[in-house]
Order: structure tokens, then sequence, then C-alpha cells
């Protein structure tokens, strides 16, 4: 499995992006373990283990490690009374749609793997699915929260998180009905690709339902310079910020905004600041920078392999020097649906073709309760299997650590609003 990090810090990212599980493979789009000589299950991963989205592409590698380790611990899938091992073989899709379509070609038609666990980005995912389609091969998405993913009504792909279009105006709704004083206005930003455009869509939606007045609504690259967009937001003062984007667009919003001395009364973001990078990378600035998520360790819910939410948090930190965010959580939830999958359908690897399309019917059903929470696929609608069945919870980050604090039910911290001047 992948060597043990100890936290793993934006200096060491790079580096720990480059490595897989088993044999090392440095800077190649494509890496695999070594075989085993027994009948296992082989499942393919896409991820960005390089480029602009390496942050995420290694939470969610975590999370499928997690989950690979603990169940060969425990003597792997079990499938008509007898157990069988699991191998990981990785496609790194450097950050680029069109090279995870590449990747998981070849862990397919080369690698023959059973399942595909899904990439970190939506944008890839979309990618990725007509792939599975043209093979008969299914995926399991621990990650993707795009809308547009499920609208399309993937045959042979999964959804692990709700899509944001059901969590980001409901989360920004939370944050400005507990505001006091009450916010009156909003500017969004957000990124110019699928998951981004509509967390920040989610957002305006969100702001004009709560009857906040939308100020600003920009798009701008990944890639942009922060500053000319935030001195534009800061000359119209608006209440709350909204942000749609990914780790690297999120860091440089706040740099930016403290740059510029323009601290609003709030902040909220997503997906980014659940990660441990993000705090991590902005040390005491980070506080205050309120987020969604849609697991925490201390929801109540617990599975026969990983305990309890609380355990599970406690073995991923143990095992990666770092607390997990929700995407790895459901990444690490995926393999148990798989492995549920598998169980039910009664075949022993490798799998046929037809197993395979099998398999993804098997995936279809699922209807459990893990440590991440219950898991369902909805079988119709623009929702089309995705599991949107987690309610999202509003946090804030407070010493470096994302605390629950809305809505009021759910809450373990008062909202800090509004936000005190840049230190």
């Amino acid at each position: 499995m992948v060597g043990r990090s100890g936290g793993v810090s934006r200096r060491n990212l790079i580096q720990y992006g480059a490595l897989t599980i088993g044999a090392v493979a440095v800077g190649a789009p494509f890496m695999r373990t070594a075989r085993a000589q027994a009948s296992t299950f082989k499942v393919g991963v896409i991820t960005s283990l390089s480029g602009e989205n390496i942050f995420g592409g290694n939470l969610t590698r975590q999370g499928y490690d997690l989950w690979a380790e603990v169940m060969n611990e425990k003597g792997g899938v079990e499938v008509g009374g007898e157990r069988f091992q699991i191998e990981m073989f990785y496609g790194d899709d450097q950050s680029n749609p069109a090279t995870g379509a590449d990747a998981a070609e070849r862990l397919i038609v080369q690698e023959e793997v059973d399942v595909l666990f899904g990439p970190y980005t939506s944008g890839v995912t979309l990618a990725v699915q007509p792939i599975c389609h043209k093979y008969g091969v299914p995926m399991i998405s621990g990650s993707a929260e795009s809308p547009n993913v499920w609208k399309a009504k993937p045959e042979f792909n999964f959804g692990m998180i709700p899509a944001v279009d059901t969590s980001s105006g409901k989360s920004v709704g939370v944050l400005a009905d507990m505001s006091d004083p009450k916010a009156r206005s909003i500017a969004v930003i957000g990124v110019n690709e699928p998951f981004s455009k509509e967390t920040a869509e989610g957002f305006r939606a969100g702001a004009e339902d709560a009857g906040l007045e939308v100020l600003a609504y920009e798009l701008v690259p990944s890639t942009a310079d922060m500053t000319p967009t935030i001195s534009k937001i800061a000359a119209l003062n608006p209440d709350l910020v909204a942000v749609g984007g990914h780790e690297e667009a999120l860091i440089n919003v706040v740099k930016a905004s403290k740059s510029l001395n323009f601290r609003p009364k709030g902040l909220i973001m997503h997906y980014g600041v659940t990660n441990p990078a993000f705090a991590r990378e902005l040390g005491a600035d980070a506080d205050g920078t309120s987020g969604i998520a849609v697991w925490l360790p201390s929801v109540p819910y617990e599975d026969e392999v990983f305990g309890t939410a609380k355990e599970y948090d406690e073995r991923a930190h143990n095992r990666w020097g770092s607390h997990p965010d929700y995407t790895e959580a459901a990444c690490s939830a995926s393999g148990l649906v798989f492995a549920d999958a598998a169980k039910r359908l009664g075949k022993k690897p490798p799998f046929s073709a037809e197993d395979k399309v099998a398999l993804k019917d098997a995936i279809a059903e699922t209807d459990i309760t893990t440590f991440y929470g219950p898991v369902k696929f909805e079988k119709e609608g623009n929702h089309y299997h995705d599991n949107i069945q987690p309610v999202p919870v509003l946090i804030q980050i407070k010493d470096g650590v994302s605390v629950p604090v809305g809505p009021k039910d759910a809450a373990e911290a008062e909202l800090t609003y509004p936000l005190p001047a840049w230190k």
C-alpha cells in the first residue's frame, strides 16, 4: 500500500502524488500495483495525482486506499463464504479530463479491472463516464458533486456525495439566517469549470431564496489572479462572499482578500475548506471561513468494517497524519458499496464482461448504512444514480479545525459573525 505520510504538507504533496501502491512509476500518467498470485478483485482508480487538483486527488486516494487496506486486513471481500484480496490500480488523470478518459480506458482494457473508483473532479468524471458505458464497467464516484454528472443519467456511474445544487444553496441560506446583524447582500465567485460553476450557481440561487441582494456574480479561470476580482468586489462591500472552487482557488481568494485588507462579515466556500490542506496553507488566516460538509466524525453512523464515524476518523488520522474530510470518507465508503454489491452478486473474481454489467445492477440496488451515513442511489430524475441521502452541515474553521456551526441542532460551536479584521 501507499507509504505512510506523517501529514501531507504542501511542500511534499507533489512528491506524495507520484507514489503508488507497490511498484513506483514516477511521473507516469498510469500507475499500477504489483500483481498477486491468487484470484483478487482488481479495483481501478482514476484521480488527480499531479496537476492543479493534486490536493483533492490525494484525499480521494487516501480514502480509497484506507478501505483496501482495512478490507485486506480482514481477509478481503467476502463472496459465497470465501474472501478475496483487493489489488488497487491507479491512473493519474493529471487534473485533465482527456487524460483521465485515456487512463480509464487503459485500466479497463489492459488491467481488466472489475470496477472503477471515480476521479476527484467532476470535469474528469464527466469525461470518464462514456468510457465506463462503452466497456460496461461500473464506477463508484467518491468525490464528484456536479449536478451535470447526474443529469446525464449515467448508467454505469454512481455518486456517493449529494450534488452541490442540493447543498450549497441550503448552506448559504443557513449562514444568512444565523447572521447577526442580518446579512443583506452577497457577492458570488465561481471557478469556470463544471463543479465550481454549479456551486456558484447554487450559492446565487440560495442567496436569492434567502432574500439577499446579489451584488456581483463572477466566473474566473482556475489559474486566475484573484486580486482584480476581489478588488472589484471589495468596492461593492457585500456582507457575505461565497466562492465555488477547489483548494488552490479558495486559498488564493483568502490571500488576495488579506492583501487588499478586505474582510467581509461572512465568507463561505465550497469545496476545499474541509480539506486539511486549506487550513495548513493559510494558518490563522483560514479561521472564520465557513464551508459545507456532508460528513463529520460526530455523525451517528457505523458499520462492521470501520466501526463508528469517530473510529474511522481516528484510523484515518493514524494512517495519514491528518483528519479526513467528507470526500475522503465518501471514497472509503465507496469501497463498502462495492464490497456489499459484490457479496450480493455472488460472483468470484475475475469478473467476466457479463459479471461487470450484473455488478452495475447490484450497485444500483444498494441500500446500506455505513460510517459515512446511508447510501441509496436515486433511480430517476436529475440526480439519477447519486446518493442524496446525507444532510449538509455548515462548518466554520476555528483554530485550524472544521467545526459544525449550523443548523442549530447540528452545531457544536457558535458561528463567528461578523468576522474580525485581518491580523
